[in-house]
């Protein structure tokens, strides 16, 4: 008999639930205010009808659809990027025997616990002496392959591919490619998206790299920036601050919505292996 949760467990899944809505909710109600009504002590709790008005500043402030389309292209080609090599990393250490792979795969889970922070001078030095300062491929060079995606492929396709399957698709005279291309990949989809979903939500809302990287070129980083520079010498527009974060939300809301199924069915799978 399935023993249904307590009333804590309910409890704590609503608090998760609040708690994460939350910065998305006051973007926006904040953002659909004006400028001096949100600034009000206590601070307005329901959203307002000004949401337009102060969208149409933002775009009239700063270049929003150029910046919107550059973080769009960096995202994109970092997290295609991440799941093709991690996939192809994750099978090597998980199903092929080379020499050294263990150690190897111990340097890469140990490079996960170096802080991002130490790398940013040395990533500044190197960009500046390529001359690719202010450019889109400096912000998204850096992070086209990542350690915590070699990680979670390998951890994925270990118990999701049996070795029997791989056995049998080399006796059918299958390459190594082609064993991957169609007896691996097949079965890594959903880690594949969960991945893909991860690390273009970490590519697009990481502010320290662009800030550091660009100058001129911009991306929502750079102009979400530029709108809380607005209004200097008074006091920050917050209304035309929080408008355009919950603007620069939309993308990663149709994300969502397009990978949830696959993002479920991974988590779902990794949970009945578990």
């Amino acid at each position: 008999m399935t023993r249904r949760p307590g009333a804590l467990v309910y409890g704590l899944l609503a608090a998760f639930v609040v708690g994460s809505a939350l910065p998305l909710y006051w973007s926006f109600m904040i953002g659909s205010h004006t400028r001096e009504r949100a600034l009000d002590t206590p601070p307005p709790l329901l959203p307002g009808g000004h949401f337009l008005d102060n969208a149409g500043r933002v775009l009239n402030t700063i270049d929003f659809w150029q910046a919107m389309f550059n973080s769009l292209v960096v995202s994109t080609v970092c997290a295609t990027s991440v799941v093709v090599f991690s996939t192809l990393a994750g099978y090597s250490f998980a199903k092929l025997r080379f020499r050294g792979s263990g150690p190897l795969m111990g340097f890469v889970v140990m490079t996960m616990a170096v802080p991002t922070q130490l790398a940013i001078v040395p990533l500044f030095i190197l960009m500046r002496d390529y001359r690719l300062l202010d450019t889109l491929a400096a912000v998204a060079l850096p992070t086209l392959v990542t350690a915590f995606g070699v990680f979670f492929m390998r951890q994925y396709l270990f118990d999701a591919v049996p070795d029997e399957l791989i056995e049998a698709a080399r006796m059918d005279g299958c390459s190594m490619l082609r064993t991957f291309w169609t007896v691996a990949v097949p079965a890594a989809r959903p880690a594949m998206a969960i991945l893909f979903l991860f690390t273009f939500m970490q590519v697009w809302t990481d502010y320290m790299w662009p800030l550091v990287a660009l100058q001129k070129t911009e991306t929502l980083q750079i102009a979400l920036d530029r709108l809380a520079l607005t209004g200097q010498g008074q006091s920050t527009d917050y209304a035309l601050l929080l408008a355009g974060t919950a603007m620069a939300t939309v993308p990663l809301l149709v994300l969502f919505v397009l990978t949830g199924r696959q993002l479920v069915t991974g988590i779902m799978q990794g949970a009945l292996k578990g």
